[in-house]
């Protein structure tokens, strides 16, 4: 069986390949006789830097696994890239020599760009160097702006031209009675200026107020109007100077990643509910599964899923902002802190899976999100988020919706709590604080509420999730 780049222990994805333009066949000339051009084989092929999911729009080299001039094999690792989730390594589909290196170790480059150069045998391996080394030595070379010069000013400003008054013919000449305006009418009438004596200088010859007043002698004061004086401009804020002592240090991909979802998710209309639930229940059948490797975030994710079932509307996704989707799956994804970022790997049909065989694909999804070899498929695909904190003794906080989603849970932990029952009676009871933000555009308070009320239910009487 032919195997896999998804199907290997560690992640791994192949990379395309372009031919070189200096390999192509010459076209044949129009005056040949057409005749069957034998396909040659590109001898020298570019690698490129692979989109490893679909939000990653660059990727770092982790590291080079072989050495310009090693041999390769069609499926064999040659690089590991950070994306913004996940070292992944990177196959060959080809058989040959890794000639040269274009982006070494640490730095990034973005998707598509070429990062390596591969020969196919030795006689090419001198022509694919020369070329990586044109390469770089053109993208180092920046073009330099030529700022034109300006022309000198004259010490003396050219004299204005005058242009010629046109001269409007006699009012004999004029065929016709004068035709003036209104206003024109009324201010020859008030100076006691005959109208038909005045030259208009109006559109095909209409006597204008300014053609009265010129005739009667009247000076018409010029109010110069001021000159709009533009806003003085705001520069941006300058950056406070950095603290004595203080490090710079840059995101990382999965930084930036994190940094650019919470941006994005600023955008959506958000609300939140808080609900308390008594977990005396959800404890006592904690003890009883965690010898067989069940931790409390599963026993949570499998409550948060079977309510799902009953409020698909807090399942749904709202992406355009005019439409919103009823997920058939129920995927729980839920954050998990690793070092240097945040990660939340998905439990695919949580509510399908009992609850052990739901604990066991949470310890293998944890164990890739530690070592960064989660596929795209096993973090990008969940419909509801799970954000737990209760095991560091926060008793209550908001979680930030992710893009793409209806609603995340944050939960508190369970502390003792003194309750009263309907008779009036005090007791002691373990009260576990939890908060759903959600997207309003297509979930309401009503449906929240339901959904918390169903919830809790199950946590109250746990005995349904062992089913």
């Amino acid at each position: 069986m032919a195997s896999s780049p998804f199907l290997s222990k560690t992640a791994t994805i192949c990379f395309s390949s372009s031919l070189s333009p200096s390999f192509l066949p010459p076209f044949p000339s129009k005056s040949l006789r057409p005749r069957r051009i034998p396909a040659v084989h590109a001898k020298i092929r570019e690698i490129f830097m692979p989109a490893l999911s679909s939000t990653m729009t660059e990727g770092k080299i982790v590291s080079w696994i072989k050495s310009e001039g090693d041999a390769l094999s069609k499926g064999e690792s040659v690089v590991v890239v950070e994306s913004d989730k996940a070292d992944m390594d990177v196959e060959t589909f080809y058989d040959g020599i890794l000639a040269a290196i274009v982006v070494p170790e640490g730095e990034t480059a973005p998707v598509g760009a070429p990062i390596g150069l591969l020969a196919e045998t030795e006689d090419e391996v001198a022509e694919a160097k020369a070329k990586a080394n044109a390469k770089a030595a053109g993208s180092s070379t920046a073009p330099q702006t030529v700022t034109p010069t300006p022309p000198p000013a004259t010490a003396t400003p050219a004299p204005a031209i005058e242009q010629p008054v046109p001269v409007a013919p006699p009012a004999s000449d004029r065929p016709g009675k004068a035709v003036a305006t209104p206003f024109a009418k009324q201010l020859a009438k008030k100076h006691k200026v005959n109208i038909e004596s005045v030259v208009g200088t109006g559109p095909y010859g209409r006597i204008t107020p300014a053609d009265v007043e010129a005739a009667a002698g009247i000076k018409k004061s010029v109010v110069s109007e001021p000159i709009p004086v533009a806003p003085p401009r705001k520069e941006a804020a300058a950056a406070p100077p950095p603290i004595p002592g203080s490090t710079v240090v840059p995101f990382t991909a999965m930084q930036a990643a994190v940094s650019k979802n919470m941006l994005e998710s600023l955008s959506v209309p958000t609300f939140r509910v808080g609900y308390p639930v008594m977990t005396d229940a959800l404890d006592a059948l904690y003890e009883k599964v965690k010898p067989k490797g069940v931790t409390m975030t599963v026993l949570l994710a499998k409550a948060v899923a079977m309510a799902l079932v009953q409020h698909p509307v807090v399942n749904a996704t709202c992406k355009d902002g005019k439409s919103f989707t009823y997920n058939n799956n129920i995927n729980i994804a839920v954050a998990v802190a690793v070092d240097g970022g945040l990660i939340t790997p998905v439990l695919q049909d949580a509510d399908k899976l009992d609850l052990y065989l739901l604990s066991q694909t949470w310890k293998e999804l944890v164990k890739k999100a530690r070592t960064k070899q989660l596929q795209p498929q096993e973090y990008n695909s969940g419909t509801f988020t799970l954000s737990n904190l209760g095991m560091f003794g926060v008793d209550r906080f908001d979680a930030i919706l992710p893009p793409g989603q209806g609603a995340i849970m944050a939960v508190g932990a369970s502390t003792p709590t003194v309750v009263a029952d309907a008779d009036g009676f005090f007791s002691v009871k373990s009260k576990m604080l939890v908060n759903v933000t959600a997207d309003h555009r297509i979930v309401y308070g009503a449906d929240l509420a339901a959904f918390l009320q169903t919830f809790a239910k199950i946590v109250e009487n746990p005995e349904s999730l062992t089913l």
